[in-house]
């Protein structure tokens, strides 16, 4: 199991890197200002950050009150996923559409965008990170 230094690591070096690539590309992609876009980029990484603990926070004390553990089965892991992204989109779009000036729905197509580019890159980025910096083997019982 990593350990809180670690885990505090890998969540600095996701975001610096996941800012660096998706600033001077969605300046590109959207055909914006990169300063636009980096500061709805950072914005969007604070607002993920704060309610990735939240909702994981609420979803695993709902979980214990359920049924008295946090196990989550295969259905509920797509639910949690989906309701985190959903609860993500719903933050986030009004504050893009307002600060870039555009509509709701430009914003959605961008929020879209990021996402998509933000589940591939945290795929490579987790698969990296776990051979750079390995899981210590756990001690034999």
């Amino acid at each position: 199991m990593r350990t809180t230094r670690d885990r505090i690591r890998h969540t600095i070096a996701f975001e610096i890197i996941g800012l660096a690539l998706i600033t001077p590309l969605g300046a590109l992609a959207f055909s914006m200002p990169m300063h636009d876009i980096g500061v709805i980029s950072i914005v969007s990484s604070l607002v993920a950050m704060g309610w990735n603990y939240a909702y994981n926070y609420c979803f695993d004390r709902l979980l214990l009150r359920l049924r008295g553990n946090t196990a989550k089965t295969m259905r509920e892991r797509v639910i949690h996923a989906i309701v985190f992204e959903l609860g993500l989109v719903a933050m986030l779009m009004p504050l893009i559409a307002w600060y870039l000036g555009i509509s709701l729905w430009q914003a959605l197509v961008m929020d879209i965008a990021v996402a998509l580019f933000y589940m591939v890159y945290a795929f490579l980025f987790n698969l990296a990170y776990d051979r750079v910096f390995p899981v210590p083997a756990s001690p034999a019982p």
